[in-house]
């Protein structure tokens, strides 16, 4: 698929999505939930592989970014939410809640043939969907590497992740961005991926999906 926002051509965007995304998300859901019931209280501070948040940081954009996810299905703007501090005693209840709110927002079928559009990709709400695994499962990596957790990677959400790829260049990723931004008049867009790290072709399917978002995982191994 080719987006354009304004002048800007975005040929890297090509997500392809081949089944229902709803499922997916689902069991996407699961391994953050058992990765949030995970956290200890005296971590909420540590540092994580995104280097701009801490751990308390890192669980309240995991839940805004399932919130966007319901606001997309909802037809309202995603970029609207607010990513609101749930008490650190709450925050399974608080991903709980927002996951049933994802899943009731894309319950009707309708709303995977909707025409959808976000600054980096536009498509059908199945394509835009399938969009959001990655950001998904590498924040759920990015929090299970800061509390020292090893979880059951669900090998059908890492897959699928995998192959929404395209959705970011393979290099000089700021400087698209900066482009998008730009064409939409827009200050900044926030790039919450580094460049790709190299790691080996038969490295595991989790270390080369968190490498191709700019995570090392053999530091955070």
């Amino acid at each position: 698929m080719t987006t354009t926002t304004g002048s800007t051509t975005n040929d890297f965007i090509d997500p392809r999505p081949t089944l229902d995304p709803r499922p997916i998300l689902d069991r996407a859901i699961a391994t953050g939930a058992a990765v949030i019931a995970g956290v200890r209280p005296d971590q909420f501070t540590a540092a994580t592989p995104c280097p701009e948040m801490d751990v308390r940081t890192m669980l309240r954009h995991l839940v805004g970014v399932l919130d966007r996810v319901t606001a997309l299905g909802n037809e309202d703007d995603p970029f609207a939410v607010t990513e609101t501090q749930a008490p650190d005693d709450d925050w399974s209840d608080a991903w709980a809640t927002s996951g049933a709110q994802a899943a009731a927002a894309w319950r009707d079928d309708a709303v995977l043939e909707r025409p959808m559009a976000l600054p980096w990709i536009q498509g059908s709400g199945a394509e835009v969907l399938t969009s959001y695994f990655s950001e998904l499962t590498v924040h759920t990596w990015d929090l299970a590497m800061a509390t020292g957790q090893q979880p059951h990677w669900d090998d059908a959400v890492v897959t699928a992740a995998l192959e929404a790829r395209p959705i970011l260049p393979a290099e000089n990723r700021r400087a698209v961005f900066e482009e998008i931004s730009a064409a939409m008049g827009l200050d900044e867009v926030a790039i919450p991926f580094a460049e790709a790290v190299p790691v080996p072709v038969d490295a595991p399917a989790i270390d080369r999906l968190v490498a191709w978002n700019g995570r090392d995982p053999r530091r955070w191994s």
